[in-house]
């Protein structure tokens, strides 16, 4: 089976035709599922992440035009379970409440700010330069380990390394 191009499904995007979500899925829907099982447990949280995923491509393209799409998609993907872990592993508060603060949600005033902006755009770059420093490989095994949360002994499996080196390699990165 070939798949579309990324060009190709994010024009498809542009246009808003379903069938951009359905091409999306088909090229990436094993990464997006993939990287969501590594965050969260649950086969049908990991399933509701994969969907919420496709939504918030759905949502940003356009006007984004993200290069290259499986990171940008993955992104989305991670950050997804990432809240749906906190929020599953909360501890359990008055769900009266919780429901009343819900529903206020959208008239609530966000609590970004241009400060945490800033500061988060500093540390991307940070980040960024630090990755730029190391070695292909290692720049490698610290991503996949701490972006994507793979197991080392998944990385291992991906690159037929021994998941010692693997560990030693990310201990002293």
């Amino acid at each position: 089976m070939t798949h579309l191009e990324d060009s190709k499904i994010i024009s498809l995007f542009y246009e808003r035709s379903e069938q951009a979500i359905a091409e999306l899925d088909r090229k990436y829907g094993a990464a997006v599922k993939k990287t969501a099982a590594n965050i969260l447990s649950s086969r049908q949280d990991v399933e509701e992440c994969a969907n919420d995923t496709y939504l918030g491509v759905w949502n940003t393209i356009p006007p984004q035009d993200p290069n290259p799409l499986i990171s940008y998609v993955c992104k989305i993907a991670r950050n997804i379970a990432t809240l749906k872990f906190h929020s599953n592993t909360a501890i359990k508060r008055n769900g009266q409440y919780d429901l009343v603060l819900d529903e206020l949600e959208e008239c609530i005033p966000s609590a970004v700010n241009v400060e945490s902006d800033y500061e988060a755009k500093e540390l991307s770059d940070a980040i960024s330069h630090f990755l730029n420093t190391l070695k292909y490989e290692d720049r490698f095994f610290f991503i996949r380990r701490y972006w994507y949360a793979d197991s080392v002994s998944d990385i291992a499996a991906m690159t037929q390394r021994d998941s010692h080196l693997i560990s030693v390699h990310l201990f002293r990165t």
